[in-house]
């Protein structure tokens, strides 16, 4: 595993926001993260990365997916970006020993030549959408990264539309506390962007409404 050069991370302010929040939460996110982001395990589950598929996950946390998928696809060749270099931190102890690649960059302002390759065939946001304060143009970056035949895998908190009204405004509280905003227009903005570029959208909800998972496919 490799740490490579920093990117210009264009968002500072958010930056700065995330590793002040995450240079102690790192070290207990994954145990307490388990209990509510459903659907993580779905997404890798989906991937079919081959040997040689290059996957990247943008906004790779504390490498935890990334392990998983690098168990789950021993042939992948794996890369992680995440704006907190904090957290990558963990991320690298997480990968130790892995074929991996990390780098500190911008979910809104990066492309796959920075990692040294034109594209990648598998890219994997989760549960990072609604922590981006400009996620609908993280989305457009991460499509603009797929190579010919690569699909974008997405896993994000969907509206608890099919969960009681207390439910979701308990859920609500507990997630703004960690700047976490569910995006109510995840599907309809992620099915205008991909079809502006000739793909096509598969979307999933699990717990009623409680994830929402979509595969955006490029020709």
């Amino acid at each position: 595993m490799s740490r490579m050069p920093e990117a210009i991370v264009s968002d500072r302010e958010h930056a700065g926001r995330m590793d002040r929040m995450y240079r102690t939460q790192r070290h207990i996110y994954d145990v307490t993260r388990k209990y509510y982001l459903f659907g993580r395990d779905t997404l890798i589950d989906g991937l079919g990365a081959g040997s040689g598929s290059r996957v990247l996950e943008v906004g790779c946390g504390t490498g935890r997916n990334l392990a998983l998928i690098a168990r789950r696809y021993p042939r992948a060749k794996l890369y992680g970006l995440d704006i907190s270099a904090e957290m990558l931190i963990s991320a690298e102890k997480a990968l130790a020993g892995r074929n991996a690649i990390l780098k500190t960059a911008d979910a809104t302002d990066f492309n796959a030549r920075a990692f040294g390759v034109d594209g990648f065939d598998r890219i994997v946001i989760s549960y990072a959408l609604s922590m981006i304060p400009d996620w609908d143009k993280a989305i457009d970056t991460a499509l603009d990264a797929l190579a010919p035949g690569g699909t974008l895998h997405i896993a994000d908190f969907g509206q608890q539309e099919g969960l009681p009204p207390i439910a979701r405004r308990i859920l609500t509280a507990w997630l703004t506390r960690f700047h976490v905003t569910p995006r109510a227009q995840l599907m309809t903005v992620a099915t205008a962007k991909a079809h502006e570029r000739g793909m096509t959208l598969e979307t999933t909800t699990l717990g009623r409404g409680y994830a929402w998972l979509l595969v955006c496919r490029r020709p």
